[in-house]
């Protein structure tokens, strides 16, 4: 679905800042206006325009908290973290060294801390124990008397943050009565960008000390406990789910069942077959010319060696095959919801894989841009659409005994 530019990153990104004005994370005369001073296909002007949106937001935010309008300010600083992630974006030739990028990501994290104060509901900064450290975090609460709830743990894609759960999933689950825990697992938010934690394929080895924290919040209903995995998520979660059996209901959105796929199906076999065979010297020639020539491919190769800690597009390609459920997914025995995005111009066809491998109880929605403009990786644009798929199916999830 065409939204704003003709480059295919560009629109899709532009619909997911806007999307977010569902949860009072943009305005759509803010993002048209914005992608007005934006050269299609340019990173640097997309960088520009979006950090200027975001300090001017910032700046009303900041006005109307001085003044004492909590509600202003609150819906101003909210609109300034969704658009310093979106600004951030693209920048991935060398984040860990890039101050530009570090600044604009940590001025994401700063704003959403600021809104969370204004909250109507609870919101607790939480750190969760991780092999000798935390992951950083939000606890997103119904209400402040301690009753224990259904909660859903929020779990990032291959590039989404903490802060961007409040949109994703959090602001609709507060409304229907669920908790949500949201964390920065290795290889996304905080923890790579403060902490230099690198992606990793067993991802049960995060989930299990999630829900240990989980467990030990009165808040949290430890019988009720689902489990959200946002893009790649969709991957890591289900990973999760064949070894973590303390989940009452797994949901993948959109189901993957191997990363690797995406980019198998956009490189000519020849150029795969000298990737694993270990043929670097062309290989890499190869894949960094189809880097210049593609946005997607520049940025998923690029934030691949970031997020993952390799040195080369090569190296992406092969540690993504990592990323797989063969072999596991059979092991899965909680309830789960295979969204599916018919035009997903990532992962299409994967959550059917999912869906048919699956043992578990299953129910697998198909969500189309003809019918309903929900057909969108996560269903960009859909917000309302989704989660109203999402919640009224976790309704009907008894809890684990």
């Amino acid at each position: 679905m065409k939204f704003l530019f003709d480059n295919e990153s560009f629109s899709f990104e532009a619909l997911r800042a806007a999307a977010f004005a569902k949860y009072d994370g943009a305005e759509l005369g803010e993002v048209i206006a914005t992608a007005a001073h934006i050269t299609d296909g340019d990173e640097d002007s997309w960088l520009t325009a979006w950090q200027a949106t975001a300090e001017r937001v910032e700046k009303h935010a900041e006005t109307a908290a001085a003044a004492g309008h909590r509600v202003s300010a609150r819906e101003a600083y909210l609109r300034a973290s969704n658009y310093f992630r979106t600004a951030e974006f693209f920048r991935r030739e060398d984040p860990d060294h890039d101050e530009l990028a570090q600044t604009i990501s940590a001025r994401q994290r700063d704003t959403f801390v600021k809104a969370i104060a204004l909250f109507d509901t609870p919101v607790e900064q939480i750190r969760i124990p991780y092999e000798g450290t935390t992951l950083p975090g939000y606890l997103y609460l119904v209400d402040g008397s301690g009753t224990p709830r259904p909660t859903v743990i929020y779990n990032n894609g291959y590039d989404s943050t903490a802060e961007e759960s409040y949109f994703a999933i959090a602001a609709a689950a507060l409304r229907r009565g669920y908790n949500v825990l949201a964390f920065d697992g290795p290889g996304t938010g905080a923890a790579l960008r403060v902490q230099g934690l690198r992606l990793r394929p067993d991802w049960e080895a995060v989930i299990t000390p999630v829900v240990d924290y989980a467990l030990t919040r009165p808040e949290i209903d430890a019988h009720n406990i689902s489990l959200f995995g946002y893009s790649l998520g969709g991957y890591l979660t289900a990973r999760a789910a064949a070894f973590e059996h303390r989940l009452s209901a797994l949901i993948l959105d959109d189901g993957l069942f191997d990363f690797s796929s995406s980019h198998r199906s956009a490189m000519p076999p020849f150029v795969l077959d000298w990737v694993f065979d270990g043929r670097d010297d062309i290989a890499n020639p190869v894949l960094r010319l189809a880097m210049q020539m593609s946005t997607q491919s520049r940025w998923g190769l690029n934030n691949g060696r970031w997020t993952m800690g390799v040195d080369s597009p090569a190296d992406v390609i092969r540690c993504m095959r990592q990323y797989s459920l063969e072999g596991v997914v059979e092991q899965i025995d909680t309830p789960t919801l295979v969204l599916d995005a018919a035009d997903d111009h990532f992962f299409k066809g994967q959550p059917e894989i999912v869906y048919q491998r699956l043992r578990a109880p299953k129910t697998h929605v198909v969500l189309s841009n003809a019918e309903e403009g929900a057909g969108e990786h996560c269903h960009a644009g859909a917000s309302s659409r989704v989660h109203s798929v999402i919640f009224d199916w976790l309704d009907g999830i008894k809890p684990r005994n």
